[in-house]
This record gives C-alpha cells, sequence and structure tokens, in this order.
C-alpha cells in the first residue's frame, strides 16, 4: 500500500495521529517554534519523559539528525517524535544531509513502531534558519523514496501559507499525489 501524503496549514498540536513530530532542540527541553508549543500544550508529561531520556542517554543531548520518542502527553496525538535538524550555517556543514538523515530516522522509527499516521512540520526551517526553499525539496524526496508500509498516511504541516505553498508546487512538479487538509485523518 502506497503511502498518503497529505498538505496542510495549521497548528502541529491540533493534529490527531499516532504521531507528530517535534522539530527539537538537542536539550529536548522545549524552545522557540514548534518545540516550544508541543511542550507547552502537551505539558509536563512530555517535559518529563525528555528530562528522563536526557540524564539516562543522551546527557550531551541528542545528536542532528537524531530522533527519539515520548508519549503525547495532553496532545491530541499518541506520541512524539522529537527529531533534532540541523542549524542552518550557510550549507557548508553537511546541513542537508543532516536533514536528510533527520527525516529517514523519522520515517525509520514510524516504520518500527507502525504507526498509520504521522505529521512532520518544516524542521529547521524556523529558529534554526534553515532556508524553507531548500528544506522543503529535501523533506519531500525523502519521504518519497521511503519504501516502508508505515506510515500509511503522513501530513507535511505548514505554520504558513508560503511553506503550503512551496510544498505543494514541489509535489506538483514531481507528479506525486497529494491531499489538502486533514479532514480524512
Amino acid at each position: 500500500m502506497a503511502m498518503e501524503i497529505y498538505v496542510w496549514k495549521g497548528d502541529i498540536t491540533s493534529v490527531q495521529t499516532d504521531a507528530v513530530v517535534n522539530a527539537a532542540n538537542s536539550s529536548l527541553g522545549g524552545g522557540g517554534g514548534v518545540d516550544g508549543a508541543i511542550h507547552r500544550i502537551g505539558g509536563p508529561k512530555i517535559a518529563e519523559e525528555c528530562r528522563i531520556l536526557k540524564i539516562k542517554k543522551y546527557p550531551n543531548g541528542l545528536p542532528t539528525g537524531q530522533c527519539v520518542l515520548t508519549s503525547g502527553g495532553q496532545l491530541p496525538s499518541k506520541y512524539v517524535i522529537h527529531a533534532v535538524g540541523p542549524v542552518w550555517k550557510g550549507g557548508e556543514y553537511w546541513e542537508a544531509s543532516l536533514l536528510e538523515t533527520c527525516y529517514k530516522n523519522i520515517l525509520q522509527l514510524s516504520f518500527e513502531r507502525a504507526f498509520e499516521s504521522v505529521a512532520v512540520p518544516s524542521i529547521s526551517t524556523g529558529i534554526f534558519a534553515y532556508p524553507k526553499e531548500l528544506a522543503a525539496p529535501i523533506a519531500i524526496k525523502t519521504v518519497l523514496e521511503h519504501k516502508g508500509q508505515f506510515p500509511r498516511k503522513l501530513i507535511f504541516v505548514c505554520f504558513d501559507q508560503e511553506t503550503k505553498d512551496l510544498y505543494e508546487e514541489i509535489l506538483n512538479k514531481s507528479g506525486t499525489e497529494y491531499k489538502e487538509g486533514i479532514s480524512s485523518f
């Protein structure tokens, strides 16, 4: 069964999926943007699970490109995949490779957990300053190359109209069918 791809402009903390992806920082302590919103709305359970992960497994922080799983706390989604994307430094520090690895690890974890549905933001394009027009093709290419059975539904959750338009343009150019919105989730 082929993965269904969705593109939606909205708040990732309001999506009801098996998992939402948090564009996390390496400290797993919450921060700004998507990370701050997920921690704020998800509540103290997510923060506590992240604190334990940091103490027991990642005392130096979760490495860039890697991801870990916590519960969804008070979010409508069951789980949160905390994924650390690269900070943009001009493109000379393997940012593209690290971003691709980040998406691959999200997909691998989704496959291992047999998640039916996953919501993914535009990783690293907020406070990490990765240019959207460079990040979006990496995200889409990596998802389209994914051969696993899971997730069955992947939604690219775009914070603004500009990002949504960019994702739709790239998907249209690739000839990939996608659905707008999340009504069938």
